[in-house]
């Protein structure tokens, strides 16, 4: 059963991003660059990055971070197996946060799989 914890979040989160982005502009290129630096090709591959990403973003219990890491790392190819794991070392290493937004992180990245959680 989904909790609209993957696209609902991202479709919420639009709007307003788009009304800081224009606000703070240099900031938001900086943190693109940022990102594309972060995730561009090298010792680790994308798919790889993405599932560290979604496991940070679990410890961080930041719901936006969460769907777009589960919709990325769904996009890179990770499997429902290996997003599981990704939360398992996220809830090793932040406790009980972890067990709360480890499901919400597990249902989104089911949602964008297209698999059901």
């Amino acid at each position: 059963m989904s909790h609209d914890h993957g696209k609902t979040v991202l479709d919420d989160l639009a709007p307003l991003t788009r009304e800081l982005r224009r606000a703070i502009p240099d900031v938001y290129d900086g943190f693109r660059q940022l990102h594309h630096a972060a995730f561009a090709p090298g010792a680790l591959d994308q798919r790889t990055k993405e599932l560290m990403a979604f496991a940070i973003a679990v410890g961080q219990q930041c719901d936006g971070c969460i769907a777009s890491h589960a919709r990325a790392a769904a996009q890179a190819g990770a499997t429902r197996e290996e997003a599981a794991e990704a939360i398992g070392v996220a809830i090793l290493m932040n406790g009980g946060p972890a067990t709360i937004y480890g499901p919400r992180a597990y249902d989104a990245f089911c949602e964008f799989a297209g698999a059901p959680a």
